[in-house]
């Protein structure tokens, strides 16, 4: 694919609009992700089966997976100036019930799970929000850089287990819904929209039939339920993964997820610039080859230190990358009055792919007390994922040139 000989200039106010969604993709994923550092707790003291664990936390995940569908289409209609600060005053009322009143059963905790799934739908209102404010060849960059928000999670594991030791099991919860709170406020007087924002008129119904009639939905959604799918599951089960597997205390584990999760959130934007550069089909390939490799290393579980530690850092580094060249691809390829509509079927998807591997893994371990078969599956799907990128994705980004035929 050819690049423009001179980029288009960015406007500070677009990098101030990056910069707001960021924190705010950021804010809802903390609170997305409040209660995966706390299930192994939960687990010894309501006394949770390894698949109920793991059920706890997939709940968010799913729903919050699901939820983007509808949330993307509303921000293609509405703008993220009135969604962000929406989605984000709508998360806080499940934060607080879980803070105070919904951690003491299983029932109420997967009530409220159910309802913090609303935290993940921001993703779906973040994606069309930047997006209208770059233009096309930045715009790999520019999503890369907002989807560091993704980073959230890792600022869940970080403190929430320590704010709990230190003040009780409210104090994390209340915590974040206060910076919800503020970012609702904030970007009620700060957010705009870009002003040449398409906004579609047609119903959300018929616009949701056109765009799953788009090659690029389907195609950014296989590649998404592999490489976000696969970021969303380690974020969530890897402190349950190094406790079982590896014997390790509930805060060391935390604090290693959030490894993950950091060099994860800092390869994403590298990933989109990367696919502005030699285009997103060769960074996928490139990612997708490493997740086999790290995956099949990975179910042997050998010494955490050092190949289990460096098996999961570059898994890591390619999750995280391939998640930015997907939406690269989605931002080359979509239509601009359709972004909303297409990020949020292809974030569904990979929030799904991030749903199912922790109830496998649960469920592997509680019959086979081993994780191996498991990570053999993510290798073997990542394979797939890796020979569709380079026959269906490589043809719709370089389409072949028209055949002629001879009349002789």
């Amino acid at each position: 694919m050819l690049q423009p000989s001179r980029e288009a200039p960015v406007s500070g106010r677009a990098w101030l609009m990056l910069s707001l969604a960021t924190i705010g993709f950021a804010v809802n994923f903390w609170a997305w992700a409040l209660l995966s550092p706390l299930a192994p707790r939960f687990k010894d003291t309501l006394g949770l089966t390894s698949f109920q664990q793991s059920l706890l936390v997939a709940v968010p995940v799913v729903v919050g997976s699901l939820g983007r569908v509808p949330v993307g289409a509303l921000t293609d209609r509405y703008g993220g100036r009135v969604m962000f600060p929406l989605v984000s005053a709508a998360t806080v009322v499940p934060v607080l019930y879980l803070g105070l009143a919904g951690h003491d059963s299983l029932t109420a905790l997967l009530v409220g799970g159910f309802f913090l799934g609303i935290g993940g739908t921001a993703f779906a209102v973040g994606v069309p929000f930047v997006n209208a404010w770059f233009p096309p060849e930045r715009r790999g960059l520019a999503i890369g850089v907002f989807g560091m928000g993704m980073g959230g999670t890792a600022i869940s594991a970080l403190t929430t287990v320590r704010l709990v030791d230190a003040h009780g099991t409210a104090n994390p919860f209340l915590v974040t819904a206060g910076v919800l709170t503020l970012f609702a406020v904030v970007s009620v007087v700060v957010l705009r929209d870009a002003p040449n924002r398409p906004a579609p008129t047609d119903p959300p119904a018929g616009r949701l039939a056109s765009t799953l009639r788009l090659a690029v939905t389907w195609q950014a959604s296989a590649l998404y339920a592999v490489a976000f799918g696969g970021y969303v599951a380690f974020s969530v089960y890897l402190p349950t993964y190094l406790k079982n597997g590896y014997g390790l205390a509930q805060a060391d584990a935390a604090n290693r997820m959030a490894g993950f999760v950091l060099l994860a959130v800092a390869m994403r934007p590298i990933g989109g610039w990367l696919s502005d550069r030699i285009g997103p089909v060769r960074v996928l390939a490139g990612t997708l080859t490493v997740i086999v490799g790290g995956a099949l290393a990975q179910s042997f579980t050998p010494p955490l230190a050092p190949l289990g530690t460096l098996a999961f850092l570059a898994m890591a580094a390619a999750l995280g990358a391939g998640s930015g060249a997907t939406f690269a691809f989605v931002a080359l390829l979509s239509p601009p009055h359709r972004t909303g509509s297409v990020t949020g079927v292809v974030g569904a998807a990979g929030g799904l792919g991030g749903f199912v591997p922790p109830l496998v893994m649960g469920s592997l371990y509680g019959s086979y007390g081993s994780y191996g078969v498991g990570l053999m599956l993510l290798a073997a799907v990542a394979a797939g994922a890796l020979v569709f990128t380079g026959t269906g994705v490589r043809r719709a980004v370089v389409p072949r040139p028209p055949v002629t035929r001879s009349l002789g």
